[in-house]
């Protein structure tokens, strides 16, 4: 029972911020053109982790290169880091220093838990 809440809860959150994801994404470019570069920023470093989440199936609080660094060995990651050190040489393991706190913080609080008993 309690599994089917948590899936319910999900779903309905879902269809409240799907559309609003949607609408952040197109003001992301928007304000990336016009709007403060600090702002479109951090716009974009959450869609990085909800790709990193949602696609790569890695942790929230993590971005797709830190995550790339740790499975370095898997051939998806190989791709990440090899298309990040053409813009900026070693990217995903400068990404993955900086998060590996973070990452191991949020582990040892229990923050990955489930949050719906």
């Amino acid at each position: 029972m309690l599994d089917l809440k948590e899936r319910l809860a999900g779903f309905v959150l879902m269809t409240v911020v799907v559309p609003m994801a949607v609408c952040g994404y197109f003001l992301i470019v928007v304000i990336g053109f016009f709007g403060p570069v600090s702002r479109g920023r951090a716009g974009v470093r959450a869609l990085d982790h909800f790709v990193n989440a949602s696609v790569f199936n890695g942790h929230a609080w993590e971005s797709v290169s830190s995550h790339a660094w740790r499975e370095r060995d898997k051939s998806w990651a190989k791709v990440v880091i090899k298309v990040t050190d053409f813009f900026q040489k070693n990217h995903c393991q400068r990404s993955n220093k900086r998060e590996q706190a973070v990452i191991d913080l949020v582990i040892s609080k229990g923050l990955h838990e489930k949050t719906i008993r």
